[in-house]
């Protein structure tokens, strides 16, 4: 299992932009053959400031997305739109407390 993180600091004029193409891109995302989990965070303070948080099968499972025409086509656009350049970084879940 991967889990992978990406900040995205949008224009703040650009917002709504980012959101209507997650929002027309969301379903195709997640059920992309190796995608288990998808969200999108805001952050509390900073309206403009967004993070997707997904959980991908293995390393080749995202690597696959990333190498997608689906992928190239919401990316594409979404850089676009970015304010600051964008921190992705992928991770492997040790624990979890509940």
């Amino acid at each position: 299992m991967l889990v992978r993180i990406v900040r995205m600091t949008f224009q703040p004029e650009k917002t709504a932009d980012f959101l209507s193409n997650f929002e027309a891109n969301k379903e195709n995302i997640r059920n992309f053959p190796g995608c288990t989990h998808l969200e999108l965070w805001q952050d509390f303070s900073e309206k403009n400031i967004f993070l997707t948080y997904s959980i991908w099968e293995s390393e080749e499972a995202l690597n696959k997305y990333r190498d997608s025409e689906l992928f190239k086509s919401v990316w594409g656009f979404t850089k676009t739109l970015f304010a600051a350049k964008p921190v992705a970084f992928s991770s492997k879940k040790l624990q979890e407390v509940r």
